[in-house]
């Protein structure tokens, strides 16, 4: 439904009303100072009926940079690609309707990962909204399950106003997506233009200063320790903690673990790291986890994937510190003896003083036997994996044969979720973090074109390597094109096994080896797609190729290159635990199928 000509009329003659020190602005042209106050540089998009006015707003400024893509989905993906490596609030606009509708994936993707995000949707006018109005949808009702909070702006005095909230709710205590919805007269109606230099939320003021009798608390359980271990996920890489967390592992002298998503956040490179934890995690992760009889777990959320069985990790008795900035998040799977509600970074730096001040030190007896201990399940070398007879390329391989030639460059790794996620996790030794780039809560295929993309654009000087899987491209595949246009040259890592692999692993293990839909049959010849795209594409079938054609492709500086790595169809993601097995109860080979 569009606006009519009296309400045009009506919004000329406010506009005559003006002053000097707040001008009077469209709402489309409010949004657009207002995104430029938060220095917003990019922004990713797709134009439709109801953000016209704001697409126009756009065009007449030169300060922030808009990507065309080529679906809303990606839109979203590349906005939190770009936050994930950055720290900055990604900002994304769609269209009301099928706009709102592509875009729930990326952003349902965002919330579960804590990404501070700003979507701003489209709507019908407001008169208009509750009549099923052309390409109407209650962008609310549908996002507010998968937000952090989201607004409907029905007058444009209250847009400026929003948009600060909205930033500062998305970047704020623990981050995630914020949705601002913004029917089609708002954006054209005039006002006058104040936007806030800060907003006060009686109902929203997040904890960052720790309790410090709590700290204390926790400090006493940590240097009485015989067997810590120190626990950490996606919140210290949130919260830029990640000196501080490295800081107190090298005072402390403590082995110290990350998740799927904390990867990067203590160096895997360090000794003390003894690798990521979990369902595909370690040995020496997984059972330092079980019998530690002091566990620091720091901007973590002891998820199914991470523990397991509650149960079966209840087992073992064991005092439990939990920091995190959102309380919902603590005792929530796991009941704790410390929780410290606070921002990791405050905390952590807290917590460190309170250590040198006390003079206090480790139980050095208890903890060298502690490393004793770890050492022996080290030996069981739980990563190691066979060649085969050298005639089909191992994704492991392909992993370790990258991070062997940059890890030297400052380079960032998406992925898309599947084997492949799981073999660049266990295989690429970030030490660095914010370089790993992936969807770990919702687990989300497609977003690892899009997520490069956005690194590209906030990285332009550092080599982005997207490693997928032949099911997993396909799902925002037409991106491609998004590359080209915007001058985003990446590198495609593609793993095809010709399978759903870890579909195809699953239905080996739990289902006597009924592969029902997980083979990938019919599949494109993509090093044709990628030359249709305008890109460079590579056909590597050969062990011997690989490490030649990785060079090869890091020699184009310019271009997106596209690898079509054939591996082996029967290779597994091991070690593996079972849904409901407990975390020590694993599988490391096909031995153990």
């Amino acid at each position: 439904m569009e606006i009519s000509k009296a309400e045009i009329a009506s919004a000329a003659a406010a506009s005559l009303h003006t002053d000097d020190k707040h001008p009077e602005l469209m709402g489309s042209e409010i949004l657009v100072r207002a995104l430029q106050l938060e220095n917003v540089k990019h922004i990713w998009g797709y134009p439709g009926g109801a953000v016209l006015y704001i697409y126009d707003a756009l065009y007449k400024q030169d300060t922030i940079q808009h990507v065309l893509v080529r679906h809303e989905q990606a839109a979203v993906h590349a906005a939190d690609g770009y936050a994930r490596a950055t720290g900055d609030v990604g900002v994304a606009l769609v269209t009301s309707g099928p706009g709102v509708t592509n875009a729930i994936t990326g952003i349902a993707t965002a919330y579960m990962d804590s990404i501070p995000m700003v979507i701003i949707t489209g709507q019908v006018p407001t008169h208009a909204i509750g009549l099923d109005a052309f390409q109407e949808c209650d962008a609310v009702g549908i996002t507010r399950p998968i937000v952090k909070h989201n607004f409907l702006v029905k007058d444009v005095r209250d847009l400026a106003e929003t948009l600060k909230k909205a930033f500062h709710i998305a970047r704020t205590g623990r981050p995630g997506p914020v949705v601002v919805d913004i029917p089609k007269d708002v954006s054209f109606k005039k006002c006058a233009f104040h936007y806030p230099e800060k907003v006060e939320m009686r109902s929203y003021n997040p904890v960052r200063k720790g309790h410090s009798g709590q700290i204390r608390k926790a400090l006493q359980l940590l240097l009485a320790a015989k067997r810590p271990y120190i626990y950490t996920g996606g919140g210290v890489l949130l919260s830029n903690a990640s000196e501080e967390l490295r800081t107190l592992v090298n005072m402390l002298g403590y082995p110290c673990t990350n998740t799927l998503m904390g990867l990067g956040a203590f160096p895997a490179s360090d000794p003390k790291f003894l690798g990521m934890l979990g369902m595909h995690g370690t040995v020496e992760a997984n059972n330092a986890m079980q019998h530690c009889d002091v566990l620091l777990a720091v901007g973590a959320r002891f998820d199914d994937r991470v523990i397991g069985n509650p149960k079966h990790f209840a087992q073992n008795e064991r005092k439990i510190i939990h920091i995190d900035i959102d309380p919902s998040s603590i005792s929530k799977r796991v009941k704790v003896d410390v929780p410290i509600v606070g921002d990791v970074k405050d905390v952590l730096t807290e917590l460190i003083a309170m250590i040198r001040e006390s003079g206090l030190k480790p139980d050095t007896n208890a903890l060298g036997g502690w490393w004793d201990t770890i050492a022996d399940w080290r030996k069981r070398d739980c990563m190691k994996y066979s060649l085969g007879s050298g005639d089909v390329i191992k994704p492991q391989y392909v992993v370790e044969t990258l991070w062997n030639m940059t890890k030297d460059a400052d380079t960032y790794i998406t992925s898309d979720v599947g084997q492949h996620q799981m073999w660049a996790a266990q295989y690429y030794k970030f030490d660095e973090p914010r370089r790993w780039i992936n969807s770990g809560g919702l687990g989300t295929m497609g977003v690892g074109i899009p997520y490069a993309m956005g690194v590209k654009l906030a990285r332009p000087d550092s080599e982005v390597f997207c490693v997928t899987g032949e099911g997993s491209v396909q799902m925002c595949i037409q991106e491609l094109s998004t590359c080209l246009q915007y001058n985003t040259p990446i590198k495609i890592v593609a793993l095809n096994n010709r399978y759903l692999g870890m579909v195809r692993q699953w239905q080996q293990v739990e289902y006597a080896g009924r592969y029902s839909s997980s083979y990938m049959d019919a599949l494109p010849d993509f090093v044709k797609l990628a030359e249709a795209y305008g890109h460079v594409g590579m056909l590597i079938e050969r062990p011997e190729d690989v490490e030649p054609a990785l060079r090869e492709a890091r020699k184009l500086k310019d271009r997106t290159v596209f690898m079509d790595f054939r591996t082996d169809p029967t290779e597994n993601v091991f070690p593996m635990v079972q849904a409901g097995k407990g975390i020590t109860e694993m599988l490391l080979g096909s031995e153990d199928l």
